[in-house]
């Protein structure tokens, strides 16, 4: 069993619950993938990196020229809300609330940046973006448009771009509850033959007495002027971003420098000194372990003393077919060693894909090895920003049940649905949940549609200071998972949070019920930090606190990890006493399977990994008991 560092200092009452700090993250692109294509895969991913410790995911947004989101900003300009391959979709919407259901940061990925289009070897066209905006095309001595690596490129100098750019990152920090910002190789960046268009021709003549810029585009201070500029860039969409919260972080993974500033105009060095980037996420992408460890070192080099700042890129997979590429075994345990061994604490995948080849071997060695420990992202203050959401199935002991429920067979979060054809207006079920802190809440349910099912289930929240009531259309078939019903601001403790009943729905309809969940809305409350800061009033009490988190994944084969609080420190700062506890597994006749813990314990976070590989198929439950206090969850083997 795996048990997190506690100290219980008796004098101040004092309890510190240290977990390992690391930087854990995977990017999830939309070619050569098929995560973001449906929302199944979307929450089979997340359940998936969850279990192998990652903790940070970097989905693409800006790719293509297009957002793989729904975009008010890209729908007025050109009349296309989203990518057409995600049409009528929102990947991202869906990334946040499954990453954050199992406590994965998200930080949406601007992989085009600056370019405008692929043209490849053909002749350069700026693709929809330049055909409306000529201006905006960055272009070359010869007039033409910029193309470098296949890739057609806007002027990062040009005020409008940048400020189309910084109008698809508001969007994106504001319409999403998201944890950070990523940048990528071509933002900012600019190829060093252009900027020879003629607003930045312009704009440079404006500052150096009418003189026109030098046609030698390696010209040193030519090409310092033009860095100099994407620098003011990115410090203003800092700012942007910092404004909205200052908990979002910015993240930029450029190409290796020097390399980067000699052919992009990356000045990476330039954002690391002066604070403009709080991660550093090189694109150490090579194909053997030598040449890693060579642009590693050359990394630790340039951050110099922000070391603390550097989580190396790392290319797991690439390509398809015979001109695939995955990373072996050896290699990955080698680049993990070395990053350690020099005091770099994190790393991020390119891409989600290469975890799952050959049977999850790569993905599952890391769980097994260097991410065996869950770890709390760096520069979070030692807090867990996200943690797993708190989830109620429909089917729990402490959901109250009135009026005629039954089990249908049909495939909800976890197992199952319940519904009811009862016609009079009693069937309701009502939610209590254990609130840990004191925050604003995104509260969800899972929908099940069917065509049988009412189209008005009505559903009641209730926050700290008010009630609203949604009525749902249960039987609308584009609506299938999870679904918010709204933000509450809600006390910590036990609450009732949700009532569900057919007031309202038509007779002869069938009333259906699944899985609630909720978690902290980051946004409205950035200063819930879910661990002690405060000690002045802590005191002892009673091991009447706990909490079972859900397990992950679920459904599993064969392995899950299964996470509890035993002590959670309340808006008081009351902390428990040690108390015996006891973790049993059981199947749906009774029968314990498996004794996971049983013993006593100091107060503090837990996980335990339950291997049901010796089991058959079916629907388990693990059940926590600590003095007077029992909980129960519900887990699924499917082998």
């Amino acid at each position: 069993m795996k048990k997190y560092l506690c100290i219980l200092l008796t004098f101040t009452s004092l309890l510190f619950c240290q977990r390992p700090q690391e930087f854990r993250a995977v990017k999830l692109t939309n070619v050569d993938s098929n995560v973001l294509f449906t929302d199944q895969n979307i929450a089979s991913a997340m359940d998936y990196l969850a279990s192998i410790g990652v903790n940070v995911v970097l989905p693409v947004v800006w790719n293509g020229a297009y957002t793989q989101y729904q975009s008010a900003v890209m729908d007025s300009i050109f009349g296309v809300k989203i990518h057409p391959q995600f049409a009528g979709r929102d990947p991202l919407e869906r990334i946040v609330i499954e990453a954050h259901r199992v406590g994965i940061e998200v930080y949406p990925w601007f992989e085009y940046g600056f370019a405008a289009w692929y043209s490849g070897s053909g002749t350069p066209t700026g693709g929809h973006i330049i055909q409306k905006f000529p201006q905006w095309a960055l272009r070359t001595s010869d007039g033409k448009i910029c193309n470098k690596n296949g890739f057609d490129w806007m002027s990062a100098i040009n005020p409008d771009v940048q400020k189309f750019i910084n109008r698809l990152v508001s969007e994106v920090i504001t319409k999403y509850d998201v944890d950070g910002v990523e940048f990528s190789d071509r933002i900012p960046a600019m190829p060093v033959e252009g900027g020879y268009d003629s607003v930045t021709v312009a704009i440079y003549k404006n500052e150096h007495a009418g003189s026109a810029p030098p046609t030698d585009f390696s010209d040193a201070a030519w090409m310092r002027w033009r860095a100099d500029k994407m620098n003011q860039w990115y410090v203003d969409v800092r700012a942007i971003i910092k404004k909205k919260s200052p908990s979002l972080f910015v993240s930029s993974s450029p190409s290796i420098y020097p390399w980067s500033y000699q052919e992009y105009l990356q000045d990476s060095k330039n954002w690391i000194d002066n604070g403009i980037a709080d991660h550093f996420i090189p694109q150490l992408y090579r194909y053997s372990f030598s040449e890693y460890k060579f642009e590693l070192m050359n990394a630790i080099s340039q951050v110099g003393s922000n070391k603390h700042k550097l989580f190396p890129g790392i290319l797991m997979n690439i390509g398809t077919g015979v001109n695939e590429y995955v990373m072996s075994v050896d290699f990955l345990m080698n680049v993990m060693k070395e990053n350690r061994a020099n005091g770099v604490n994190g790393e991020a995948f390119f891409y989600y894909e290469g975890l799952r080849k050959n049977n999850g071997l790569l993905g599952d060695t890391l769980r097994k090895t260097y991410y065996k420990e869950r770890a709390l992202v760096p520069e979070r203050g030692g807090n867990e920003w996200r943690f797993p959401a708190v989830v109620q199935n429909e089917d729990d002991a402490s959901v109250q049940k009135n009026g005629d429920w039954s089990v249908y067979q049909m495939k909800g979060f976890s197992g199952a649905i319940l519904r009811t054809s009862d016609s009079t207006t009693s069937s309701s079920l009502t939610y209590r949940m254990q609130i840990p802190y004191p925050a604003y809440y995104d509260v969800y349910i899972y929908r099940v549609p069917n065509t049988p099912w009412t189209t008005k289930a009505r559903y009641s929240v209730f926050g700290k200071n008010d009630t609203t009531v949604s009525v749902i259309d249960q039987s609308d078939l584009s609506k299938k998972g999870w679904f918010r019903l709204r933000t509450a601001f809600i006390d910590s403790g036990v609450h009732t949070l949700v009532t569900l009943n057919r007031q309202s729905a038509e007779s002869g309809s069938y009333l259906t019920a699944d899985a609630v969940m909720i978690y902290i809305n980051r946004a409205l409350s950035p200063d819930v930090m879910t661990s002690v800061r405060n000690t002045a009033e802590v005191q002892l009490s009673p091991p009447d606190h706990f909490m079972l988190m859900q397990n992950y994944p679920n459904p599993f084969n064969p392995e899950t990890s299964i996470s509890y609080s035993l002590g959670i420190v309340g808006p008081r700062g009351t902390i428990s006493a040690p108390a015996f506890v006891s973790l049993m597994v059981f199947d749906v006749l009774g029968k314990k399977v498996a004794t996971l813990v049983n013993e006593q314990q100091i107060p503090g976070n837990y996980t335990v990994n339950f291997n049901a590989a010796s089991l058959a198929s079916g629907m388990y439950f693990a059940r926590l008991t600590s003095n007077r206090n029992s909980q129960t969850i519900k887990l699924i083997l499917q082998k």
